[in-house]
């Protein structure tokens, strides 16, 4: 079961002022002469954003935080008087990248100013050399958000990056509107395990492994971080002590084929969250928003446009707290 949860995790998740630009955000699309950015495993004819999203060098820059400098790219909103408030984009882990939510971040951006955090580790952002945890990871996000606006933002992550906008929710909710989180549920310990190689993302995907090499600061160290990280994630256990901590309002989203964060477990954190709604995306696996970027959208577009009052709590059934205890202890 272990071995079969590490080859799917590898074929995935392995995927300010208001009516005026500030400094530092661009309207920069597409870069002439650059080789187009893969994301892990795109499938040839895939649609994907014109935008490469985590190596657009006119519209990024670094923020230091802790022992590493953390890379982000901020966008403007298509439409130029837009009054709603600024979306972060938190990314998966392992392969994950910005670029494989690009059609998402191009359907934010039309309104929205977008800031594309890369995480540690993942691109053109540095490791440092501090033990892996989600305060770290929290830290590192509000940093970004700290550098960009003094607003009250929108978080939209995914996987790992889902877990991360729960964190700066939980710690630091004067900064967050409300989150958008995909594919991210309760975990106990040791659901991911295993190892996960450099050698054997090349054999899956050579292009997309050269690429995160040109781009990364060390990639001498990448075999070490994979390492580190599914050490990280292995001990990982997210509950109630979290999820109860989250104030805002909370979109979760996952796919109906979803067995990195299995509807059992997003209907768990859904009962825990105080103001909390799901959705649950037909014929969709991990990546929702690549399966059915239709329907995934539609519930993220509503979500991040609805007024702040309109967000009251979806009603919690106590019938499924009794149906996922069972489930949760194998009885």
């Amino acid at each position: 079961m272990k071995e079969m949860v590490l080859s799917v995790f590898l074929t995935a998740v392995m995927a300010s002022s208001m009516l005026t630009v500030p400094v530092g955000i661009c309207r920069a699309k597409n870069v002439r002469g650059q080789t187009p950015l893969r994301y892990f495993m795109q499938a040839e004819g895939a649609v994907t954003s014109r935008t490469p999203y985590g190596n657009n060098p006119a519209c990024g820059k670094y923020v230091q935080t802790g022992d590493a400098k953390i890379y982000y790219e901020a966008y403007a909103p298509v439409h130029k008087d837009t009054l709603y408030a600024p979306v972060f984009i938190f990314h998966g882990g392992g392969v994950g990248t910005p670029y494989e939510m690009g059609r998402l971040i191009d359907a934010i951006r039309r309104d929205h100013q977008v800031v594309v955090v890369s995480t540690r580790g993942h691109g053109r952002s540095e490791i440092g050399h501090t033990p892996l945890t989600y305060e770290q990871k929290a830290d590192d996000m509000i940093a970004v958000m700290r550098a960009v606006t003094d607003r009250p933002a929108v978080l939209v992550g995914f996987s790992d990056g889902a877990y991360a906008a729960y964190k700066v929710a939980a710690m630091y909710p004067e900064a967050v509107e409300r989150v958008a989180a995909i594919g991210a549920g309760t975990l106990e310990k040791g659901f991911f395990s295993g190892e996960l190689k450099v050698s054997d993302l090349e054999k899956i995907d050579k292009a997309f492994v050269e690429q995160q090499k040109m781009l990364m600061p060390e990639p001498e160290r990448w075999q070490k971080f994979c390492t580190d990280y599914m050490d990280f994630w292995s001990g990982m256990e997210v509950g109630k002590e979290l999820f109860s901590a989250i104030r805002c309002p909370v979109l979760l989203i996952a796919g109906d084929e979803d067995d990195h964060a299995p509807i059992v477990t997003m209907t768990a954190a859904h009962q825990m969250i105080p103001n909390s709604r799901l959705c649950i995306v037909p014929k969709a696996w991990h990546t929702a928003f690549l399966d059915n970027f239709e329907v995934t959208w539609a519930a993220v577009d509503a979500f991040i446009h609805a007024d702040p009052a309109s967000l009251q709590p979806a009603k919690k059934v106590e019938y499924n707290n009794l149906v996922i205890g069972s489930v949760l202890s194998g009885s």
